[in-house]
């Protein structure tokens, strides 16, 4: 594990909040609050969902404190609890859906993405085609720098297998991003 001053500084906030130090506390969600609740949002696809699920976290979070035993274990603990409210979230939404659809209520539409001008909006636009859990493992070790081995505990599997699935989506991306008509990729492949 990555031990930085930032990952030092989180265990001794745990250990203070574990204490009854409520400015600890307040500290913590400061300082996850912005991780968690873009985690939660690339789950749930939607933010005003994220905002209510990280909410319901921090208080699950808040009251199991004291039971980790390991403050170094916050960050992949924290992820675990807001990947399961979330996925709790995701299996209601999916229910409710399946019901409306029974009662012949249309589902919402969604829009593409505007142009492709540069790299970035290409690359968006291909992480925007994958698969929900394919932009969390991402997102999870790009964005929010979690090691393999925090992803594999966070989301219940095993280090290689996070491993080999953030290859194989870097091999889709790829593949994407060569597809893409207006992508500055676009057949490179027969380039030498």
């Amino acid at each position: 594990m990555n031990r930085t001053p930032e990952r030092i500084r989180d265990e001794w906030l745990v250990f203070r909040a574990q204490d009854g130090d409520r400015d600890a506390i307040t500290e913590l969600v400061a300082r996850w609050q912005p991780r968690l609740l873009a985690h939660a949002a690339r789950l749930t696809g939607r933010h005003d969902a994220a905002a209510d699920v990280v909410q319901d976290s921090w208080i699950a979070m808040v009251k199991g404190l004291r039971r980790l035993d390991d403050p170094a274990c916050f960050p992949r603990w924290a992820y675990q609890v807001v990947t399961r409210r979330s996925t709790d979230w995701v299996r209601q939404t999916v229910r409710q859906r399946r019901l409306n659809e029974r009662v012949a209520i249309d589902a919402p539409t969604h829009e593409e993405p505007n142009n492709v001008n540069d790299d970035v909006d290409a690359l968006r636009t291909a992480i925007r085609k994958l698969p929900a859990e394919h932009r969390t493992l991402l997102a999870m070790h790009y964005l929010d720098g979690l090691s393999l081995a925090e992803i594999a505990e966070a989301l219940g599997i095993p280090r290689g297998t996070v491993k080999s699935r953030l290859h194989a989506i870097r091999g889709e991306l790829k593949g994407l991003l060569e597809l893409e008509p207006d992508s500055p990729l676009a057949g490179e492949r027969g380039r030498g």
